[in-house]
């Protein structure tokens, strides 16, 4: 066992994990981004994942979110499988059970990913009403609940055009949520905005944890992942090299691959 497969020490279980997976690997060719990954989130848990740049963060939150496949490896949500690893390598659940996994989890992008022709609550109802087939009327209730809950409610029939980027990724944030996913994941939630307006995020954020809602963040806001974060995860070269709660991952690193990635940020602030 190398000392880096030694550091992917798996998080302690308080009963089946909202999210894990085991052994996760996954390739473009012939380059190898994501290496033996193991990964456990219990519920209420805020996990956040920092690495530089090409480290596979993003990778590995596309393959968490099925927007790409892993070759070898298994995952489930909740205890239900998305896939399990078979001779030939990662075998997924079949195509009807995955689209209710789906219902699991929701996901928040870097640019918001907002529809610009759609209003603030058409964005945000727009797949429960016409995907997911749920009551019109249950469903505007609820979106203007999530509305007044980040503080939006005024800005309903607003365009994406018209809003402040905080202001789009708070309704992208409402839109993950209607769906009442089990676990958010994010993917650089910040990167978009100036520091003003990221502290809008982390409030909201903040706020989501406070309620023990379920969350994996991957971000390059290290004093972002301190505050909201009670395990960070540190990846580098398509492996997880350290993780731990933050003041031991961020404060006081022990693998040197971490210590002179903060001290490379330390430099650069």
């Amino acid at each position: 066992m190398t000392a880096e497969q030694h550091n992917q020490s798996e998080m302690p279980s308080t009963g089946t994990p909202v999210f894990q997976v085991t052994h996760l690997s996954k390739a473009f060719g012939e380059l190898q981004v994501l290496k033996d990954i193991s990964l456990s989130v219990n519920h209420g848990q805020v996990v956040s994942i920092i690495g530089p740049s090409g480290s596979g963060k993003s990778t590995f939150l596309r393959c968490a979110t099925l927007l790409e496949t892993m070759e070898h490896g298994s995952m489930s949500f909740m205890g239900k499988t998305v896939c399990e690893e078979g001779p030939q390598g990662a075998v997924y659940a079949p195509v009807s059970e995955l689209r209710k996994l789906r219902a699991l989890f929701g996901l928040v992008f870097q640019n918001f990913n907002l529809f610009p022709h759609y209003n603030v609550l058409k964005n945000i109802t727009d797949a429960p009403i016409c995907v997911q087939k749920r009551d019109p009327a249950e469903v505007l209730e609820k979106a203007r609940e999530l509305l007044k809950t980040m503080g939006l409610s005024a800005k309903e029939n607003a365009y994406p055009c018209e809003l402040s980027g905080g202001q789009q990724q708070r309704v992208s944030i409402a839109r993950a949520l209607i769906s009442n996913p089990q676990i958010l994941f994010f993917d650089e939630p910040t990167s978009a905005l100036d520091p003003e307006l990221t502290g809008e995020i982390l409030k909201t954020i903040r706020a989501l944890a406070a309620r023990k809602m379920t969350m994996v963040i991957v971000t390059h806001e290290i004093e972002f992942a301190r505050l909201v974060s009670d395990h960070v995860v540190f990846m580098a070269d398509g492996v997880i090299v350290e993780q731990g709660p933050p003041e031991e991952v961020i404060s006081h690193p022990k693998n040197p691959r971490t210590q002179a990635f903060l001290m490379k940020l330390s430099h650069k602030a």
